[in-house]
């Protein structure tokens, strides 16, 4: 059976440049859109974060300021509901083998830049999947990962890679963006990353570059999990 590790941060807030800490974790549509799609195909699911602490929903993604139409976000509230037998007990990140999954899946919402993006434990794991056959899945915010893999001397495996991740266009959207320590598309270009986005903010868009598949937004949820669907099933 194939085997898929959902990865999720176990932040429930995202410091902003003047200390205050905006309430955040996963994003609904980010979590809920391929777990599903995995699970429909078949795929035996495991949900990990950092130290196993249980994963916190953004409120905003389950309400209007998430883009959410009220009977998509009641289907997305029941089917959490439905899941918090698992996503309170979830595996611990920092114990996970990168060689024991056929799929390692990062979803965003602002959690990851909180403390996955400065995890060494998570760059550890990132590094060794890259170095493997085996796919590799950022979406939204999730490709703040990526900068956990960045050493001391400013380099990363990840340099040059093709990726795509949420637009500065579209992180300002946010009312509170404003106050953001910093821009993940600024972060990653700096870091090296051969970044694209999509010409129309908020729709799909979704890159692969070998091993390594990205998407730019919450609207890219279905069609990354559909092509990694598809890359695993060859």
């Amino acid at each position: 059976m194939t085997s898929v590790l959902m990865a999720l941060s176990a932040a429930s807030h995202w410091t902003l440049s003047d200390g205050t800490k905006h309430p955040t974790g996963f994003w609904a549509e980010e979590f809920l859109v391929p777990y599903g799609i995995f699970r429909d195909a078949g795929y035996d699911i495991t949900i990990a974060t950092p130290g196993a602490v249980p994963p916190t929903v953004d409120d905003i993604s389950l309400g209007p300021g998430g883009l959410v139409p009220p009977w998509t976000a009641k289907k997305y509230r029941e089917e959490l509901a439905h899941l918090a037998p698992v996503l309170d007990v979830p595996a611990d990140l920092h114990n996970i083998k990168a060689s024991e999954y056929d799929l390692i899946f990062f979803p965003g919402g602002h959690g990851p830049m909180e403390d996955l993006a400065v995890d060494p434990a998570v760059g550890e794991l990132l590094n060794a999947r890259l170095r493997s056959d085996k796919p590799l899945a950022l979406l939204c915010h999730a490709p703040a990962v990526l900068l956990a893999t960045v050493n001391k001397q400013g380099q990363s495996p990840f340099a040059g890679r093709k990726v795509t991740a949420l637009s500065n266009r579209e992180e300002l959207l946010n009312s509170f963006a404003k106050k953001a320590p910093w821009l993940l598309e600024e972060r990653l270009v700096q870091m090296g990353v051969d970044y694209s986005k999509g010409k129309i903010p908020l729709t799909p868009h979704v890159v692969q570059d070998c091993n390594l598949f990205t998407g730019q937004n919450p609207q890219s949820s279905k069609k990354l999990a559909e092509t990694l669907v598809e890359n695993l099933g060859r």
